[in-house]
């Protein structure tokens, strides 16, 4: 699509809208910012999308005017922005174009893509695919929902590139062409309700990473999500199942430890979990669908084998910290949502002292509590859903829970209640916003806190 001269509105000032604006300009573009928050500083604004560049850039705070919409051509939707607000809905109206931050980065580049999405396990497994990947090719680029904006990496891409994309269901409910050569959906679970208000619409936003996809394509599922299982009797790409519990006739399965990879109707062992760096069966289970998403790329298997016994794994993911007088402490600041935080505790190997708590996005906190199965010892909670959070497991027979009102508080709590043998484990089953700027900044405090300890 030519964008020059096409007045385009950005809706959104955070690292995705920043990012989509630079593109625009870049294409030609003239764009135009738009942020409801008065309170942003329009210059430092400008500044970061024209990077000393010259273009045609104007930035809009508060209301947006009628007349700026009547005038678009275009409207781009940075992922953090709901799609059902009045503003959004005017530009609905007026039949102005609606594409996310994705939507355009895929029409402007260049490339095949490999996208991945799902409640949990994204980052890890987008990161080790992205790793794979960098050692078969020469252009290779790990995008999206990973920290690092796809409308960033487009000027750069060939027609030989590689783009490995972590996708949030924010960032799929906007798109229209995107269409990944090889797609993931690991996990369905219940997120973002807050955002998507039900289930159902929850999960059609990540089934939309496979609905452009044809028979040409791939779309790797989880063969023990029920959501995703049904869905792959009715996606439209060739299907490759990954399973930890049984044998699958087409794609990748765990027996006995061993990670058997069968495409072509002919098993083949890729390693065995003893020589991965990262624990835990969830962490498997990224293995295994990165592992198959690249040999469905047909990434040679002595590659895809090399990567996955050297990947040390990602930061605030079951992050080992320090040991400090025998306790040991783990970082697991990603662990934003109850069952996220369940894979971490089920990846403690000692008693756990478990700091909880954070932004309320109205999940559910009763799963996570039953599967403390004996193995925490203290419950510390802090943020929005203490006291939710303390309810919940008082009501299912937990009762050793301290809340505290700060984070150097929790992490001073633990620290006077562990023994030397006990774990210290930071996954907080909720979103960090309100106490901090995001899970890593949350993750970087806890570290910084542990590694100050004596």
């Amino acid at each position: 699509m030519d964008l020059r001269e096409k007045k385009v509105l950005v809706f959104g000032s955070g690292i995705s809208g920043v990012s989509a604006g630079r593109l625009l300009l870049h294409q030609g573009a003239e764009v135009i910012l738009y942020d409801g928050n008065t309170s942003l500083d329009t210059q430092k604004i400008k500044d970061e999308i024209l990077e000393g560049r010259k273009g045609s850039l104007q930035v809009i705070l508060g209301n947006l005017p009628a007349e700026i919409v009547d005038s678009l051509d275009l409207t781009i939707m940075s992922p953090g922005v709901p799609l059902d607000i009045p503003a959004v809905n005017l530009i609905r109206d007026k039949g102005v174009p609606i594409w996310g931050e994705t939507e355009l980065a895929y029409v402007q580049g260049k490339g095949d893509i490999l996208a991945i999405t799902g409640t949990n396990g994204k980052t890890t497994t987008t990161t080790l695919l992205g790793e794979i990947m960098k050692n078969y090719k020469d252009s290779v680029f790990v995008v999206g929902n990973i920290g690092n904006p796809y409308t960033d990496v487009v000027p750069k891409t060939k027609e030989n590139s590689v783009i490995v994309a972590e996708m949030s269901s924010f960032q799929l409910e906007s798109i229209h062409t995107f269409r990944p050569r090889v797609s993931a959906i690991l996990n369905i679970t219940p997120d973002h309700l807050n955002r998507h208000h039900t289930m159902e619409a929850y999960i059609a936003a990540k089934q939309n990473i496979a609905r452009n996809q044809t028979a040409e394509d791939v779309c790797v599922l989880n063969y023990e999500d029920e959501v995703t299982r049904k869905f792959g009797e009715k996606v439209g790409a060739q299907v490759l199942y990954f399973s930890s519990r049984r044998k699958i006739e087409k794609g990748i399965y765990l027996d006995d430890g061993n990670i058997i990879c069968n495409i072509t109707g002919v098993p083949e062992v890729v390693c065995h979990v003893d020589e991965l760096k990262i624990l835990g069966t969830h962490n498997h289970e990224n293995v295994m669908a990165a592992a198959v998403m690249a040999a469905a790329y047909q990434v040679p298997m002595e590659i895809i084998t090399k990567t996955l016994k050297e990947f040390q794994g990602v930061k605030h993911r079951i992050e080992f910290v320090a040991e400090k007088n025998g306790v040991a402490y783990y970082n697991d600041s990603k662990g934003t949502n109850p069952d996220a935080a369940i894979r971490g505790i089920q990846a403690m190997n000692r008693p756990t002292l478990l700091i909880g708590g954070g932004y309320d996005k109205e999940s559910s906190y009763e799963e996570w509590i039953r599967a403390f199965d004996g193995k925490v010892k203290k419950l510390v909670l802090l943020g929005a859903t203490r006291e939710k959070i303390d309810e919940t497991a008082r009501k299912l027979g937990f009762t050793d829970t301290v809340l505290v009102d700060t984070f150097e508080e929790a992490v001073e709590t633990c620290v006077k209640y562990a023994v030397p043998g006990d774990a210290v484990l930071l996954s907080p089953a909720c979103a960090s916003w309100g106490m901090f700027r995001n899970y890593e900044e949350r993750g970087d405090k806890f570290k910084d806190l542990v590694l100050q300890l004596s």
